[in-house]
């Protein structure tokens, strides 16, 4: 059979089963920031992963919902949207990176490390003119001091006392 034309991985599995790998490498990629696969799912997982985060940084309901759609779980792609894109806001494109590990013991198959470039550890900083502005509204802002002083209020205890049971 010839190859020319077609595109994509098979894995050596159905069509549903690929779709559903794909998902999950991706999601674990997205949740747990790096993952460890093979070479060739990882080169499959790349291009499906960055073209999310090309719809979540656009951030309206509609690539929400793509986003949704694309990933198994909806914490997973409210993650991407909410916290993962805006960090990746300098960038167009090429957000990952693939590092060659180890070769697997068993099967000896070309193990890779896939890794987003930027480090997501690290808050989006705001500009200076931004921070300095905001230290100037809280300062003009007069202090109000409360008359009366909040005491906490104690919850009453309750003692729970075990029930004999009786068998026959």
């Amino acid at each position: 059979m010839h190859r020319n034309g077609y595109k994509g991985r098979k894995f050596g599995r159905e069509k549903d089963q690929r779709r559903a790998l794909i998902k999950s490498l991706s999601s674990s990629l997205i949740l747990h920031e790096t993952i460890e696969t093979t070479l060739p799912k990882a080169k499959a997982v790349v291009p499906y992963t960055e073209k999310l985060i090309t719809k979540a940084k656009r951030g309206g309901l509609h690539e929400r919902r793509q986003v949704v759609s694309s990933l198994q779980t909806v914490a997973v792609a409210h993650k991407l949207v909410d916290e993962i894109a805006p960090k990746l806001g300098g960038r167009n494109s090429g957000y990952f990176r693939i590092e060659r590990t180890i070769m697997r013991r068993g099967d000896n198959a070309q193990m890779a490390r896939v890794s987003f470039v930027d480090d997501l550890k690290q808050d989006v900083q705001a500009s200076p003119s931004v921070v300095s502005s905001k230290k100037q509204v809280v300062s003009e802002k007069p202090k109000k001091q409360d008359k009366k002083e909040e005491k906490p209020v104690k919850k009453p205890t309750v003692k729970k006392t075990a029930k004999k049971v009786v068998t026959k």
